[in-house]
C-alpha cells in the first residue's frame, strides 16, 4: 500500500508505531514514556483524539509499546458541536 493511499487512522498506527520503533531500543523503564512524551509533544489534539479513538475501539495495529504508552498521553477533550446560528 502507499503511503499516498492510507486513510488517517492507518497513517497514524504507522506513525505512532515508528515511534514506539526507536524508543524500543532505549531502556526498558524509559520506553512508554518516551512514546508518551513524543507523542503529547509533536501531536495536535487533533491527532491524539484520532488516536485515543483507535486505541478505544481495541488498538488494531497499535505495537505493545504504543498501547503501553497511551495511559501517559494526554487525552484531549472531545471537540464541541458548533452551536446552532438562527437566521
Amino acid at each position: 500500500m502507499s503511503h499516498e493511499s492510507r486513510t488517517t487512522d492507518e497513517k497514524l498506527v504507522y506513525m505512532a508505531n515508528q515511534i514506539a520503533t526507536f524508543f524500543a531500543s532505549q531502556p526498558e523503564a524509559e520506553r512508554a514514556t518516551g512514546v508518551a512524551t513524543h507523542i503529547n509533544k509533536f501531536w495536535e489534539a487533533r491527532m491524539r483524539r484520532a488516536f485515543f479513538a483507535i486505541v478505544d475501539a481495541g488498538g488494531t495495529g497499535l505495537d505493545p509499546l504504543v498501547i503501553d504508552a497511551a495511559r501517559l498521553i494526554r487525552r484531549p477533550a472531545p471537540v464541541e458541536p458548533a452551536p446552532a446560528t438562527s437566521a
